[in-house]
C-alpha cells in the first residue's frame, strides 16, 4: 500500500482550479490504496495538542483516512469537508462517529472560533483562492487553535518515487503546488503568529506498483499515457532486482490564531 499524498480532491466548483481530474471516479482507487502517512499523523496530534475535548475539522478529507485516524488516537470531535461525494461516501461507510459533509476550503459552513484544529493534507495545491481559505480557518479557528497544512515543496516533490519513474509529472506538480514562502505571507498578513514549518518523513520499501498502475495519484493523471507505460515498465525492471527504497516526506507549515 502506498502512504504518500493520502488525501484527495475532486473536481472544484465555482472559484477553485479548472481540474481535469474526476476524483468521483477514481474515488474506489484512492480508498483502495491510500494510507496515512504514521509521521504526518504523529505530529498533527502531538504539535496541536488536540484532547478528546478537541474540535477538528479536516478539510480536503477525501476517504477519510486521517480524520478517522486521529479521531480514533485520541477521541476528538471531528468533522471532514470534501467536495467529492463519492469520496464521502467511502469515508462515511468507514465511520460512524466522524461528521462528514460536502463542502469546500474557501467556505467552511461553520460558525467563528469553533475548531481547535483546522488541517488539510496534500489540498492546498487544490485551492486557487488559498487566501479566502485561510482567512475561513482563522475564522471558525477559536482562540490560540491551529492550522496546519501538509503540503509538498520542490524539493519534495522532486525527490518523490514518482517524480523519478515518471519525470514528466515534476514540471506540472511544480506548477500546481504554491510555494510555501507565499502561503507563509497569506498566514502573516491574516495575523496568524508562531508560524513555523517541518518535514516529517519515513523510509519504506516499494514492493508492488498496482497503485501507479492504477492511476491512484492524481500527478498521473496530468502524463501521457505512454509516459506512465514508460514509467512502470522501469518500475518492473527494478522490481525484479528486489524492493525498491523509497522516502515518503511532506512539510508541515503550521500557524497559530
Amino acid at each position: 500500500m502506498v502512504a504518500h499524498c493520502v488525501a484527495a480532491f475532486c473536481v472544484y466548483g465555482k472559484g477553485m482550479n479548472h481540474n481535469p481530474i474526476d476524483y468521483d471516479k477514481i474515488a474506489s482507487e484512492y480508498a483502495r490504496h491510500r494510507r496515512v502517512h504514521p509521521e504526518v499523523l504523529r505530529a498533527l496530534l502531538l504539535t496541536s495538542g488536540v484532547d478528546k475535548t478537541s474540535k477538528v475539522l479536516e478539510v480536503g478529507c477525501g476517504t477519510g483516512n486521517y480524520i478517522i485516524a486521529l479521531e480514533s488516537s485520541v477521541g476528538s470531535l471531528c468533522w471532514g469537508i470534501d467536495p467529492s461525494q463519492e469520496m464521502l461516501s467511502k469515508a462515511q461507510a468507514r465511520s460512524e462517529t466522524v461528521d462528514f459533509q460536502m463542502g469546500v476550503a474557501e467556505r467552511l459552513d461553520f460558525s467563528p472560533e469553533f475548531f481547535d484544529l483546522v488541517f488539510s493534507v496534500d489540498v492546498v495545491h487544490h485551492i486557487s483562492n488559498r487566501r479566502k481559505f485561510f482567512e475561513e480557518a482563522y475564522r471558525v479557528l477559536r482562540p490560540g487553535g491551529k492550522v496546519c497544512t501538509a503540503t509538498d515543496s520542490e524539493e519534495i516533490i522532486r525527490r518523490r518515487p514518482s517524480s523519478i519513474y515518471f519525470p514528466e509529472t515534476v514540471e506540472r506538480e511544480l506548477k500546481r503546488y504554491p510555494r510555501i514562502i507565499e502561503l507563509r505571507e497569506i498566514m502573516e498578513e491574516l495575523g496568524f503568529a508562531q508560524i513555523t514549518e517541518n518535514i516529517v518523513e519515513f523510509a519504506y520499501q516499494l514492493r508492488e506498483i498496482q497503485a501507479y498502475q492504477d492511476k491512484a495519484f492524481s500527478s498521473l493523471h496530468l502524463i501521457p499515457e505512454e509516459a506512465i507505460r514508460r514509467g512502470i515498465e522501469r518500475m518492473k525492471t527494478d522490481l525484479r532486482a528486489g524492493p525498491i527504497p523509497a522516502v515518503s516526506r511532506y512539510l508541515l507549515l503550521w500557524g497559530t490564531k
